[in-house]
């Protein structure tokens, strides 16, 4: 049965773009209960165009006799990389969002290539392996960031002067600033400052901790913990 899905027909066809459809859909669940850019639509399509990518290249090396047969495929590597660009977000306060989203859909695309070219063991091994990753390694994920030395601060003052102060302070807590950006604040006040910091620890300890010992510092008006 395996036999006749992988040879060149209708019920072949079929099956692959079916299966890849299943597959995308199950990627696209996941990021869609985490209110991502991309969800489940966005992955179905992804894998399924890239199945039918495949299987055109394929009906067309068989039907001509000439070519790459994995011509087409490798622009789709190279091609999804616009697509997952465009999850990508960049806030204000500096902080990247859509990193995972944008490798999950660049990983669905190969998977779709993989179901179009007949593969289904390693197209459906890899749907699993996907899915554990974007799903239940989130949270370990958070606990490896949050036990981390170093923390990324974004800092808003209500003075450019109150830097100096704030340096200090982070001093005297047994703290070292190891990277320092001043930025435009998001506040209105034309006086106002703020800055992007990395913060290095001398020891582990709790981030929501940090940042509130570190809102106390004078002249502090907004603090939060960015990516």
């Amino acid at each position: 049965m395996m036999e006749y899905l992988i040879q060149e027909n209708v019920a072949g066809a079929a099956f692959r773009l079916f299966l890849a459809l299943i597959c995308g859909g199950v990627l696209g669940i996941e990021r869609g209960r985490k209110s991502r850019p991309a969800g489940l639509r966005t992955y179905m399509l992804v894998c399924v165009g890239a199945a039918l990518v495949m299987i055109t290249n394929e009906y067309l090396y068989r039907r001509y006799g000439t070519g790459d047969p994995a011509r087409l495929g490798a622009q789709v590597i190279s091609g999804i990389g616009f697509l997952g660009a465009g999850t990508i977000i960049v806030t204000v306060r500096n902080r990247v969002k859509g990193l995972t989203t944008a490798a999950g859909l660049w990983a669905a695309a190969c998977m779709g290539l993989a179901i179009g070219a007949g593969y289904y063991t390693a197209a459906v091994i890899s749907c699993v392996m996907i899915y554990f990753v974007m799903a239940l390694l989130y949270r370990l994920d958070l606990r490896v960031v949050e036990s981390a030395r170093s923390v990324n601060l974004y800092i808003e003052f209500v003075s450019v002067r109150d830097i100096g102060e704030f340096i200090r302070y982070v001093k005297e807590q047994d703290m070292k600033i190891t990277d320092l950006e001043l930025i435009q604040s998001v506040g209105a006040n034309e006086s106002a400052a703020a800055i992007l910091a990395t913060i290095r620890l001398a020891k582990k300890a709790d981030h929501a901790e940090i940042v509130r010992l570190l809102s106390q510092a004078g002249g502090v008006r907004y603090l939060e913990e960015v990516g």
